[in-house]
This record gives structure tokens, C-alpha cells and sequence, in this order.
């Protein structure tokens, strides 16, 4: 009998993880190579999602449990304007039974770790150098990654059958094979934040925000003024989550990192600038979040392949597929890559005892024709739903006129829906 094969797994947030219970699922090992030095305990900051129907049901095959538990109804998809001088809002879309269920990212990245099943080995504190192909000899070959040990720095070697690249939108491996391909910066960044009420349900602000937004935990609200838009929801474990987006030129970055820390002097002007803008119980709870940060927002153009180095590579996740974060998909899109390539690797003999012919190759040639035209029609819909709420040019070449909740028809109104996302109420899986 022919051991189990391995998939050497780069990245270990929620999409290297997924993927690891689904290749695990597929009757392989894994080993999930991260750099971070322990799992996350659940409370990070600015970290709300948003999970569809599709992932709420791959989710339960892989944590036991009502995963419902963890996370809030997201019932209703709600598009309000709101007038720049009164402040009031004002409806312009309504979807009920969106079908969404909102999370926190720690709580569902802790719940997927502490889940994953035995032939599952993560490397914690192993920061990713570099992969080579092993010789094939007789049979696909594999790959060797090395990864430096953070605590000592020495650095060691990991051999396996299949390499999964889930290291993120600025992924070292894609760019390996794709080296010309660059992130688009979007033209907005987005200020994020969660306010913590626990103990704090009875005061003003909560109050107020209560009654400003009286579907809290169980809406997903999008506020829309003139070139800039709003999102609020509510999280598990007395807590709220809101983004808020603003045009302007590309900042700097240091590193890989999409997101920075600021100043509070640059803190302080947000808020400001929030009470000119939105509604006043808005405003204060954004001026009350506690530490508050930027997120840069970025996408790339839909790659023209998933599988690389003849099947023995497969990118999933934000690696495969930047986003923009406007249609709910990077964790979703996460989640069902990974199904579907567990899936594919089971359909072609996951458990080591299928024909030589049945190899990784042919089980990554079919997660690719799945997966991509799925997640390319996904991120280009993201990128048209960002660009309409912030009010800029729909034009190929980023021109024409933007959205104007003043002015707009019914038919541009419409086009705010979530549910007018490709693949909406679900994607192929190979199943």
C-alpha cells in the first residue's frame, strides 16, 4: 500500500486552514507552514466577515458543533443614503433573506484550528523562504518548502506531494510564476474598527446607535453619501463592526501588509471628518472605537490559472484571487476553494491507493476549471460594487460619471444589491 501523500500547506489563516481540513478530508496529510508564532485567541481588532450559506454548510462538515452559535443572523441587506446636510437616511435598497451570517475572524480562525483533525500538523512560527520541485522519478515528484524557525532562525526543510499557496494577496509564491502581475489599488482605503460594548449596552451610545440602526444583529448595513460609503453590522460577543471607506491616493506600505497603523493626530482628523459626514450616533461610535486602523484596498486582475509547476501547486484564497472587500467574498471564495480542491484530490485518489495515473495534476487541471471562472466573475463584480459606492467613474479606464444616491435611477439603485453577485446563491463543487 502507498502511504498517504502530503500537502505542504503555506499560510496559515483561514484559508490555510480550511484547506487543510479539506485536504485532510480528502485522505491526505497536511502540513500548514505560519509565521505567526501562535494561533490567534479571538480578538483581534477589525475583524468582522461575513459567511453565505455555502460556507455556513462547509464550515459544519469540518467544526463540530452549531457553528450559529459563533456568529449573528445577517437577514437583511439595507442601502441607505444619507443626506449630506440633515443626516438623514434615507432607504434606496432593501433585500430581506440575504442569507448571511456574520462572525468574528478570530473566533473562526480559533474554531478551525482547534478542529483540525489527526495528519494535520501546523508549524507555528515558521516563516516561508522559498520551494523547489523534488525530481519526479517515478512517480509526479513533489515539493520541498523551507521555512525559517522565527524563535532560532535556523531553517528547515518540508517535503511534500502538493504545495498549496494560501500566503495572502501578496502572495511570494503566485509571484513566482506570475511575476508581472501586480495589485491594483482600488483608488479608497477603508478606516476599520470594533467597538466592544460588553457592559455597556445601557449607555449613551449604545442607546442612541440602537435607535439610529434598530436591526442591528440581524441587518448588514451599508450608509451611502457623496463619494464615500459605510458598513455596519453587528458581531458575537457584544461587539460592532464598521468599515468605512475613503477616496485618495495610494499610501505608502511597509512590507506585505494591507493594513496600517496611523497616527493619532491622523486618528483624531478621522473623526473629525466622521461628524461632517455621517449621522451623529455613527460618528460617535466610530470617535469612541478603540484603535482604529487602515485598511488599503487592493484587487488584481483575474489570473489565468490556478495550478502551476504541472499540477504540483495550487494557489486558493486571497493568494489566488485579490479582492476587493464589497461583495462579502474573500473568506467565502476561501472557504469554497478549499472544498473544491479537497474535493478534486478525493475524486483522484486521495488516499494513496488509486492507479499512478490518478495523480495531483489531473485533480488540480479540475479545481482550476471549478474555481476560476467562479472567482473571476466574483472579483470583477466586487471591484463595479466598490467603484459605484464611492462614487467614482465606471469606465474601463476608471472614467464616466460615479454613482450620485442624489441623482440615480432605479436601475443604477438596483445594482447596489448584494445579491447581484455572480454565483450568489452558490458555486459548482465538484460533489
Amino acid at each position: 500500500m502507498v502511504g498517504k501523500r502530503v500537502a505542504v500547506v503555506v499560510g496559515g489563516s483561514v484559508a490555510g486552514l480550511a484547506c487543510a481540513h479539506a485536504v485532510a478530508e480528502a485522505g491526505w496529510e497536511a502540513v500548514v507552514v505560519e509565521k505567526a508564532a501562535a494561533p490567534g485567541a479571538g480578538s483581534g481588532t477589525g475583524a468582522g466577515l461575513g459567511l453565505d450559506a455555502q460556507s455556513m454548510e462547509t464550515l459544519a462538515r469540518w467544526i463540530p458543533g452549531r457553528l450559529d452559535a459563533a456568529t449573528l443572523p445577517l437577514a437583511v441587506d439595507l442601502n441607505r443614503a444619507t443626506d449630506g446636510e440633515t443626516k438623514a437616511g434615507r432607504t434606496l435598497t432593501r433585500d430581506e433573506g440575504f442569507g448571511f451570517r456574520a462572525a468574528h475572524w478570530g473566533d473562526l480562525h480559533r474554531r478551525l484550528h482547534e478542529a483540525l483533525p489527526a495528519g494535520v500538523t501546523v508549524l507555528w512560527g515558521h516563516q516561508f523562504v522559498s520551494f523547489e520541485m523534488a525530481p519526479e522519478g517515478d512517480g509526479d515528484g513533489g515539493v520541498v518548502v523551507t521555512a525559517r524557525v522565527l524563535r532560532t532562525g535556523e531553517t528547515v526543510e518540508v517535503a511534500g506531494d502538493l504545495l498549496v499557496a494560501a500566503d495572502g494577496c501578496t502572495s511570494a509564491i503566485r509571484r513566482r510564476f506570475l511575476p508581472e502581475l501586480k495589485l491594483r489599488y482600488s483608488g479608497y482605503c477603508a478606516w476599520r474598527g470594533v467597538f466592544d460594548f460588553t457592559g455597556k449596552e445601557g449607555c449613551t451610545t449604545m442607546v442612541d446607535i440602537r435607535r439610529a440602526y434598530p436591526e442591528l444583529g440581524n441587518c448588514l448595513y451599508f450608509d451611502l453619501a457623496y463619494k464615500t460609503h459605510a458598513v455596519l453590522y453587528e458581531l458575537p460577543k457584544n461587539r460592532l463592526n464598521w468599515l468605512w471607506y475613503i477616496n485618495g491616493d495610494e499610501p505608502e506600505l511597509m512590507g506585505s501588509s494591507v493594513t496600517m497603523k496611523v497616527s493619532e493626530a491622523t486618528v483624531s482628523e478621522m473623526k473629525e471628518e466622521a461628524e461632517r459626514v455621517w449621522c451623529p450616533e455613527l460618528a460617535r461610535l466610530i470617535g469612541e472605537t478603540a484603535e482604529p486602523f487602515v485598511n488599503v484596498i487592493y484587487d488584481a486582475e483575474p489570473l489565468p490559472g490556478l495550478s502551476w509547476a504541472g499540477g504540483r501547486v495550487a494557489l486558493v484564497g486571497d493568494a489566488a484571487h485579490p479582492t476587493t472587500p464589497h461583495g462579502l467574498r474573500s473568506t467565502n471564495m476561501s472557504i469554497l476553494d478549499a472544498r473544491v480542491l479537497g474535493c478534486c484530490l478525493a475524486r483522484w485518489g486521495g488516499d494513496g491507493n488509486a492507479e499512478p495515473t490518478s495523480t495531483p495534476r489531473r485533480a488540480l487541471a479540475e479545481y482550476e476549471a471549478a474555481r476560476r471562472p467562479v472567482v473571476a466573475a466574483q472579483v470583477l463584480h466586487a471591484r463595479r460594487l466598490g467603484r459605484l459606492k464611492q462614487g467614482l467613474g465606471m469606465g474601463s479606464a476608471g472614467d464616466g460619471e460615479g454613482f450620485d444616491a442624489r441623482t440615480a435611477t432605479e436601475e443604477e439603485i438596483s445594482q447596489l444589491r448584494q445579491s447581484s453577485m455572480p454565483y450568489f446563491s452558490g458555486a459548482p463543487t465538484i460533489e
